[in-house]
């Protein structure tokens, strides 16, 4: 356990901000799931919808800091493949 005062407070902070980073990257997972759902069950309408929707949450955390923004973009890039066949 930390003894000095400014070493306390990081913790506490490194807790709040691990706890965001979680929730953000739970979201998106979340989000990614719906849409690798849709094109199993080979729906290409509810697919573009979630892919969307997805879109919109990996460029949020990617902004916040929790994605790269590489890897944010890969992920994009192969959700819309997915999508794409399916609509084809």
């Amino acid at each position: 356990m930390a003894n000095i005062k400014s070493a306390k407070k990081r913790i506490k902070v490194i807790a709040k901000k691990t706890l965001r980073n979680k929730m953000i990257k739970s979201r998106t997972k979340t989000e990614i799931k719906k849409v690798l759902t849709a094109v199993k069950a080979g729906a290409p309408d509810e697919a573009r919808a979630a892919l969307q929707n997805a879109t919109r949450y990996i460029d949020k955390a990617a902004s916040k800091g929790v994605y790269h923004k590489n890897n944010a973009s890969r992920k994009k890039s192969r959700l819309s493949k997915l999508v794409n066949k399916v609509g084809a």
